[in-house]
């Protein structure tokens, strides 16, 4: 299905905004693997429990000034790159699609973008190597693109504002809850989803729900059944 976004008509028919890793790409674990495996090179034991309560969600230059600040690990230029290396080579072995986001994409009648805390290359190689990269294409935002990261507001009024679209008309797909309140900062609606493999390890689900999120969305099959119910919820009120 081509999207009203991919044909430039997003003004008017509302935008559903997907976060990237954890909600379109099945990616947090590996990325927090990767990120554990390359602080312990650098002489530095971080638990599993830790790495995903203080980094998941965030920006790298978020995640390496904590890691500065909470554990005195210096992440310069040559380790971020040597990090990125790791990461890219993992994802060419195990990332995988989100299941159910090629279904879910088909019977969306909604406009699309996605908008990721990541660097603009990590996303489009996370969703070139996924075969979902033509499915967004241009409407690709990266968080570097704005003054400050998740939880802020920034990245996600950024793209309503380029997309053309009131932040009221804004529904944003989240896994995180740096994201969730970054959404709710914005004005926006957003949907929790739990259907990642992190979710589980990182003991997301209580934490998401206390943020109150408009829904949460476990198989991401349904969401165009989820959002036609917000619509009608907000039609009634």
């Amino acid at each position: 299905m081509i999207t009203a976004a991919r044909k430039g008509e997003a003004a008017g028919t509302g935008l559903v905004i997907f976060d990237c890793d954890g909600v379109l790409v099945d990616s947090e674990p590996i990325a927090i693997d990767v990120l554990i495996e390359t602080v312990a090179a650098r002489g530095v034991r971080i638990g599993r429990d830790a790495a995903y309560r203080d980094f998941l969600g965030r920006t790298l230059k978020t995640v390496s000034a904590a890691l500065w600040a909470d554990y005195g690990v210096e992440m310069d230029e040559t380790a971020l790159e040597v990090m990125r290396h790791r990461l890219y080579a993992r994802y060419r072995d195990a990332l995988k699609p989100m299941a159910g986001v090629f279904d879910m994409l088909d019977r969306l009648d909604a406009a699309s973008c996605v908008a990721s805390s990541s660097v603009y290359e990590r996303i489009e190689v996370s969703l070139k190597l996924t075969g979902l990269h033509d499915r967004f294409a241009p409407h690709i935002y990266s968080a570097t693109a704005v003054p400050r990261g998740k939880p802020a507001p920034d990245l996600f009024l950024h793209v309503a504002e380029r997309m053309g679209v009131s932040p009221r008309d804004c529904v944003v797909i989240e896994d995180s809850p740096a994201g969730v309140m970054a959404a709710k900062a914005a004005g926006m609606a957003v949907i929790a989803f739990t259907g990642g493999g992190h979710v589980g390890p990182a003991r997301l689900e209580a934490q998401l729900a206390a943020l109150k999120p408009d829904a949460i969305l476990g198989d991401m099959q349904t969401l165009p059944d989820l959002l036609s119910s917000l619509r009608e919820c907000q039609q009634r009120a």
